[in-house]
């Protein structure tokens, strides 16, 4: 079975996954990170990205991004990830794929879903066991979102803006929000439909998708589609 296009489609959220081969890890530095953070930096505005979070792990990041354009998400990654293979390869000696295949991602419900992604990104390390506390994890965007540290690269999305009146009032409620931890169940969909590259909403959101587009967005039985009614 031939697979899908990518659903990415322009004003929407999406969270992504890019994995390194076979996990391998595709960071063996600090100053690899620094490079992978810098060429999404100028990627992310070369191809009008709105990069809202972000983290790199050993052998993969997410990012939670929204484009302008149709195709900005994917033609971001591709400057990215050739650049940076050339780049990590030189450095470890190495040729060959990096990646495991293409990105993953799935375009999320901003209202339902957008905050409970940013907190699930933030966290990753935590999951992972490589920290206790999110703020103690360097590379991710939790830091800018605490105001710990700022990251004039980062756009923030305005559901974020909606947490407070004051950049202060925000910080608190954006690290209240993270330490409060996300549901399973909201964990697992994020994770399912971001590895299955299928939108992640309510039914109304999801069928108002698919009417923009002919690309399936969600999982459906096998066979034919059912006719529309008359």
């Amino acid at each position: 079975m031939a697979r899908l296009p990518r659903l990415s489609m322009a004003g929407y959220a999406h969270h992504l996954i890019q994995r390194g081969n076979n996990r391998q890890a595709i960071f063996a530095s600090d100053a690899d990170r620094r490079t992978m953070l810098d060429l999404l930096t100028e990627h992310a505005k070369q191809w009008n990205v709105a990069v809202h979070a972000y983290v790199l792990m050993d052998n993969h990041f997410h990012l939670l991004a929204t484009p302008s354009t149709d195709d900005g998400l994917a033609k971001m990654m591709q400057a990215v990830g050739r650049r940076y293979v050339r780049y990590f390869n030189d450095r470890q000696k190495r040729t060959g794929t990096l990646w495991e295949g293409r990105f993953k991602s799935s375009l999320i419900q901003s209202e339902r879903y957008l905050l409970a992604c940013m907190a699930y990104i933030d966290l990753n390390p935590v999951r992972a066991a490589v920290v206790a506390q999110p703020g103690d994890y360097l590379w991710s965007s939790y830091a800018n979102h605490v105001g710990q540290r700022q990251e004039p690269w980062l756009t923030p999305h305005p559901l974020y803006w909606e947490l407070g009146n004051t950049p202060f009032a925000r910080e608190i409620a954006y690290a209240n929000l993270v330490q409060s931890g996300i549901a399973s169940v909201q964990q697992t969909a994020l994770t399912d439909a971001t590895l299955r590259g299928w939108a992640l909403g309510e039914p109304e959101f999801v069928a108002d998708l698919q009417k923009r587009t002919p690309r399936r967005v969600s999982k459906t039985t096998a066979g034919r589609p059912p006719l529309a009614a008359k």
